[in-house]
């Protein structure tokens, strides 16, 4: 797959809606509080940061999860870089992500920071406290021949029922290969698919309770060296 444009239309002029998947880009309950729910709180963060502590994402979307991190790992004194690779074949035009991420003025600050490096062939940020990376394409190809490793990921694509693709075994076996020991994964789905490849994978996997209208999300430890 090569890389293509976000095609996308607007609910109530601030939720972006996926038109190939038929899906919101975030929840319509909330997307940050989500994402604070699911994929921080889902990953154990802040209690996990440290020093180069390195995030990896299945879909950045509007890049609101790096937004909220990145927010987290200031607000709590991190000392250091944080790292955050994500992976993503539909990129989102800078103006898009813009408008979608100014629903939610608790990140402006960190959004104003990083609006000036977005741009259609982004592929990297340097901040002196973020190293950023977008790897484009499709993430079944773009994974096995990354060589990075993650302490935790956000797996954060479209609806499995939608999206099938992105949420394969043989791509949770790329995402456990890709995990350091004892690091973690979080989703909000608990798709019954999903949590056997992740345990097939070689993950402990957990079912806890969803956020907003979701009745359950799914967490993923890697065992410790």
């Amino acid at each position: 797959m090569q890389d293509q444009r976000a095609e996308l239309e607007w609910r109530d002029e601030t939720v972006p809606v996926s038109t190939r998947f038929d899906d919101p880009y975030f929840s319509l309950d909330n997307g940050l509080a989500e994402t604070s729910y699911v994929f921080l709180g889902g990953n154990d963060l802040p209690a996990r940061f440290r020093p180069g502590f390195h995030i990896a994402e299945l879909g950045f979307g509007t890049g609101l999860n790096l937004l909220a991190a990145l927010r987290l790992w200031r607000e709590t004194g991190q000392q250091g870089v944080l790292h955050f690779t994500t992976f993503e074949a539909f990129p989102m035009s800078p103006a898009e992500m813009i408008r979608a991420q100014k629903a939610f003025p608790e990140i402006a600050g960190v959004a104003a920071d990083l609006a000036p490096h977005w741009s259609d062939d982004l592929h990297r940020i340097d901040l002196p406290d973020l190293r950023f990376e977008m790897i484009r394409g499709d993430a079944r190809a773009t994974l096995p021949q990354w060589e990075g490793s993650a302490d935790a990921w956000f797996l954060d694509g479209f609806s499995p029922a939608k999206n099938p693709e992105l949420w394969g075994a043989k791509l949770m076996a790329e995402v456990c290969r890709h995990t350091a020991p004892g690091g973690t994964a979080a989703t909000y789905t608990a798709a019954g698919f999903v949590r056997r490849g992740l345990q097939d994978a070689g993950f402990e996997v957990d079912r806890r309770p969803g956020f907003g209208r979701k009745r359950h999300m799914t967490v993923a430890r890697k065992a410790p060296a």
